[in-house]
């Protein structure tokens, strides 16, 4: 055999041995983050939202009054109580509608005392001509009788007919004047029922000139100066609106949650409200308010939904002011010494939930049920405590298989 065949040989012996170990030890492991199946005490699930400070109660002040505003007796961040007068407007245009008002009522209630002495005169002369339409048809019956008797002549009977036809016909036309006296009366007390209630509108306008606080709190927001005009709303046109009044013993944050996290929440939820104003001072709170339906959103480009969720601040809220931002950590589940697993680690593949636990550097699907998702945490059932799962990278998560080799990735 030549020295070239005998190497020949030699290299072919050697492909064959690589071969044969290739086939034995199967695919190259891949390299992957491990993770433990571990134990934890307390796992909580919580939603964050953004959003400000907002009063309980409040109240936007307006006026029903249009004219100059020439007194404002309070300033921003005053006190003040409900019934105080806060602004005067200017009272001469109303007071002369009050007046005018005023004496249009008196005249009307002249009229109707004059049409009521009017309805009981034409009363007593149809009293009167019943009376005597009553008494003509006596004296008819007496003069029939007489007439039969043959005692007085015809013309006498003619006579009494007569007067009782004519006493008859005025007792017709006293009733016809009782009926156009009442109506005309009735009208008189109608117009006198219109003149009290303009007058009514007139004083009222007039008292509105005096703005007053329609509840305890805080002047929180001031938007005019003595000597501006002051309007009121028309149809579509929002009026003047003067200052906002807050009550500010009790104080809400209102914040927008996403419509993916919103179905999580529940009336009473604990949440921690951190106000960055506040050198990032915390408050507890609980909700109090979900929003039944989603804001309206700004601008033309589709965005995720938002729903206004409020939650009751507790403790000292002496410092905090409505308008301030705020961040909102709302508690939705909360889970006591459960098996967790990173998050990244369950994976699905097909209709099962698992993760892929290593042993002897092989992974094995493992189906689970998952619970509360706390963080970067996932609570998982179906896996012993204490085992190795693959946390990584998403890309080995995605193509990796039942069966395949894996190594512990090195820390670059």
């Amino acid at each position: 055999m030549t020295p070239r065949r005998i190497v020949f040989a030699v290299v072919l012996v050697g492909l064959a041995v690589f071969v044969y170990v290739s086939r034995q030890r199967g695919p190259e492991a891949r390299e992957v983050d491990l993770a433990v199946v571990g134990r934890t005490t307390s796992l909580q699930s919580f939603v964050t939202a953004s959003g400000e400070i907002v009063a309980t109660r409040y109240a936007d002040i307006g006026s029903s009054a249009m004219g100059r505003l020439v007194g404002l007796n309070v300033k921003e961040g005053d006190r003040v109580k409900a019934g105080q007068v806060l602004a005067r407007i200017d009272r001469v245009q109303a007071a002369s509608s009050a007046a005018a008002a005023s004496a249009g009522l008196g005249a009307l209630e002249a009229d109707a005392r004059g049409l009521s002495d009017q309805a009981r005169s034409a009363q007593a002369e149809l009293d009167a001509a019943s009376a005597r339409a009553a008494e003509s048809q006596k004296a008819l019956a007496r003069a029939t009788d007489l007439r039969t008797a043959g005692l007085i002549p015809q013309s006498d009977l003619d006579t009494a007919i007569a007067n009782a036809d004519s006493a008859a016909a005025q007792v017709a036309s006293a009733t016809a004047s009782v009926a156009r006296a009442a109506q005309t009366n009735n009208a008189a007390e109608r117009r006198v029922t219109q003149g009290r209630a303009e007058q009514t509108r007139a004083r009222d306008l007039l008292d509105k000139t005096e703005i007053t606080a329609p509840i305890d709190g805080v002047v929180t927001r001031l938007d005019v100066e003595e000597g501006e005009m002051v309007v009121i709303g028309v149809q579509n046109q929002p009026g003047t609106i003067l200052m906002t009044v807050s009550d500010l013993s009790a104080i809400n944050a209102e914040v927008k949650v996403a419509e993916a996290d919103v179905l999580r929440l529940a009336l009473d939820n604990r949440a921690t409200i951190t106000v960055d104003a506040a050198n990032g001072r915390t408050l507890p709170g609980r909700v109090v308010e979900i929003g039944a339906s989603a804001l309206p959103q700004v601008g033309t480009q589709a965005a995720a939904r938002e729903f206004r969720v409020r939650v009751r601040l507790e403790g000292d809220t002496a410092v905090l002011r409505p308008g301030l931002t705020c961040d909102a950590e709302i508690l939705v589940a909360e889970r006591a010494n459960v098996l967790t697993v990173p998050l990244q680690a369950v994976v699905q593949r097909g209709a099962d939930t698992g993760v892929f636990v290593v042993a002897n550097d092989t992974v094995t699907f493992t189906k689970v049920t998952t619970g509360v998702i706390g963080g970067l945490s996932i609570e998982v059932d179906g896996v012993p405590e204490g085992a190795s799962v693959v946390s990584g990278p998403f890309q080995a998560l995605r193509e990796m298989t039942d069966g395949a080799r894996v190594r512990v990735r090195q820390p670059s």
